[in-house]
């Protein structure tokens, strides 16, 4: 602002319009040069390098190695030795490349992605449970949603006043024995009734693989995610649910809708019932007989000749041949 009122009025009333100091304005004009800094000068009380070493060594024994320089001071005094200052510790760590954390930390081994395909209904399942909000601050239901990756279809839910691992492998029966079919595999998070011993010992009498989420990795469980999406932007979605009675109604109408009304894009926009019961490739058929009609009635209303959407015959969650595909590099 000032370069561009100088011309007009000056450099003085610039600066003055512009609120800046005139001497501030010729010192960023013309910066003093950098000046090296002067070597700082060793105290004439500073340790030698064989008693910092010394020291070092000191802090690095096996008794200490793990200690920060404060609990290693305090210790020495304890057995009337002084070496040096708690900062000069420090200082002896940094020149040493050891300021970093003292303390063993902790390791974690890489957790395995999980790598799921289903190639038809039945055999993959993924589940999870989402709370609900109840009559009042701080009372919640909890819903719990069993449902197959290939045709999205819930085979299995139910709404419970508490968490419970019991519930959880009641329900996973239930909806075993109702879908006629056991699963190849069970996909779910790493909540306490998903790696609960009493659903884990379930799953594995059954035959079932289980399979889990890795840790802080919400895409590994990414269908049962899109559901609760689903049901708490329904419309009708209440802000707090009155009773859990009202809760189980409401999420009964909820899924047989989710069932047998809800077209999902992801199986072509057919309900997850078709899909599950083998229904969708007729319907499929019936959709592309219905546009057939209407191109040969008005073509011109078309680009192309149209065809109903496909229906993709494989779900995953982490597709493994995306993993295998071979790196490109561009030449």
């Amino acid at each position: 602002m000032v370069e561009q009122l100088a011309p007009h009025v000056g450099i003085v009333a610039a600066c003055r319009i512009a609120g800046r100091s005139r001497a501030t304005h010729h010192r960023r004009l013309n910066p003093a040069p950098p000046r090296a800094k002067a070597p700082r000068p060793t105290p004439v009380n500073a340790l030698s390098a064989v008693e910092r070493q010394a020291v070092l060594e000191l802090m690095n024994r096996p008794g200490y190695v793990d200690l920060p320089p404060a609990q290693i001071y305090a210790r020495e005094l304890d057995e009337g030795r002084y070496h040096c200052s708690e900062r000069t510790m420090y200082r002896i760590l940094k020149e040493a490349g050891q300021d970093g954390e003292r303390r063993r930390q902790a390791t974690h081994p890489p957790r395995t992605v999980p790598e799921l395909v289903a190639n038809g209904p039945s055999e993959v399942w993924s589940w999870d449970i989402t709370r609900l909000a109840g009559p009042a601050k701080g009372i919640w239901f909890h819903g719990y949603v069993i449902l197959d990756i290939y045709s999205r279809y819930v085979v299995g839910h139910t709404v419970e006043a508490a968490e419970s691992a019991a519930r959880a492998e009641e329900l996973i029966r239930e909806a075993i024995d109702r879908n006629g079919i056991v699963p190849h595999t069970v996909h779910a998070d790493r909540g306490t009734s998903m790696t609960s011993k009493q659903v884990s010992q379930m799953l594995l009498d059954l035959g079932v693989t289980r399979s889990h989420s890795r840790p802080r990795v919400s895409n590994d469980n990414p269908f049962s995610e899109s559901q609760f999406r689903t049901t708490k932007y329904q419309p009708d979605y209440p802000e707090r649910f009155d009773s859990l009675a009202h809760a189980r109604e409401w999420m009964d109408v909820f899924v047989s809708h989710y069932n047998h009304v809800h077209r999902h894009s992801g199986i072509g926009y057919h309900t997850p019932a078709s899909v599950h019961f083998g229904t969708a490739e007729l319907v499929r058929e019936q959709w592309a007989a219905t546009l057939t009609v209407a191109f040969e009635q008005h073509p011109e209303r078309f680009n192309r000749r149209p065809v109903p959407p496909k229906i993709p015959h494989q779900a995953w969650i982490n597709d493994p041949a995306r993993r295998r595909e071979p790196q490109q590099h561009s030449s």
